[in-house]
């Protein structure tokens, strides 16, 4: 069978592409490995209708309204390979099956590259976050650490007072020159230069003194890169910014090569669950289009 689509990544904005081709009749296969990025996270916050929802229940819910249409094929396993043209495109699984499919959507989401501080992986969706948009609430106003992974870091220093009372640990990742040294300080932002030992309890930072500082969260700055090298190893360009590495599109999220898109944390920033799922539904009109008007 050839599939309309092929989805390489199940997650929230996979699925969200994939209902917009199921609903216009069109046979669509996920290939979903079950790695959430926020699979760690107890509450998602920030999305309208699910604010402080498990998030594992949301992306289950999701997938039993996708399996409601008939014309989906939902495979549990891993893409390891994509090759061929549009129309005519073959994407293996690690089970080593070959399936078909006229187009390819990635959205398989990224990996993570965090500091290397001893205590900080234990933490990760815990007690550690990324986004403020998304865990800053929970803060309650308390006292907040920001660790420095690079100069996008003075940013997150700078937003955060938003949520509480701001450290900024720049961790010798960057030097602050006396100009941003004010803007943080006209934000209510204490900076800290002394190394970081390790963190330690829910969310102290230990510093190399022997200073232990207790906060109520820590924020840091990731790098990030596609999760699966398959949409580089077919040949999709990709793009550096300032978090890392993504899967470069064009406004109607395709890709370099003509008949494959992506969506979702793999190929746009902010991350957000909500930013994640506009982009996926927006990849899936697309998507149709390209289907029933080939030309465009």
């Amino acid at each position: 069978m050839t599939h309309d689509l092929i989805v390489i990544g199940g997650s929230y904005a996979g699925m969200a592409a994939a209902l917009q081709l199921l609903r216009a009749r069109r046979n669509v296969l996920v290939i979903d490995a079950g790695e959430r990025r926020n699979r760690l996270v107890s509450h998602a916050y920030g999305l309208v209708g699910q604010d402080g929802v498990d998030p594992a229940e949301i992306a289950r819910t999701a997938r039993t309204q996708l399996e409601a249409y008939p014309n989906l094929t939902w495979i549990d396993g891993r893409a390891v390979a994509a090759s061929g043209a549009k129309d005519d495109f073959s994407v293996t699984t690690d089970d080593g099956q070959v399936h078909f499919g006229r187009r390819i959507l990635f959205a398989n989401g990224v990996s993570d590259t965090l500091p290397e501080i001893d205590g900080l992986m234990d933490r990760w969706s815990k007690t550690v976050f990324l986004c403020p948009y998304c865990h800053g609430y929970e803060m309650d106003e308390g006292e907040i650490a920001v660790i420095a992974t690079g100069p996008l870091s003075v940013h997150q220093a700078q937003l955060l007072p938003e949520w509480g009372r701001v450290t900024f640990f720049t961790n010798a990742a960057l030097t602050i020159d006396p100009e941003t040294r004010q803007a943080l300080t006209a934000r209510g932002v204490t900076i800290e230069e002394i190394p970081i030992l390790r963190l330690d309890g829910a969310a102290d930072v230990v510093l190399t003194d022997g200073r232990r500082l207790a906060f109520a969260g820590i924020f840091t700055a990731s790098q990030c890169r596609p999760s699966s090298p398959v949409a580089q190893d077919m040949g999709c360009a990709l793009m550096e910014t300032p978090m890392g590495v993504l899967i470069q599109t064009d406004e109607g999220k395709a890709t370099s090569l003509p008949g494959v898109f992506a969506c979702g944390d793999t190929a746009r920033m902010p991350h957000t669950l909500s930013l994640a799922i506009g982009d996926g539904a927006w990849a899936g009109a697309q998507i149709h289009r390209s289907l029933v008007f080939p030309e465009t």
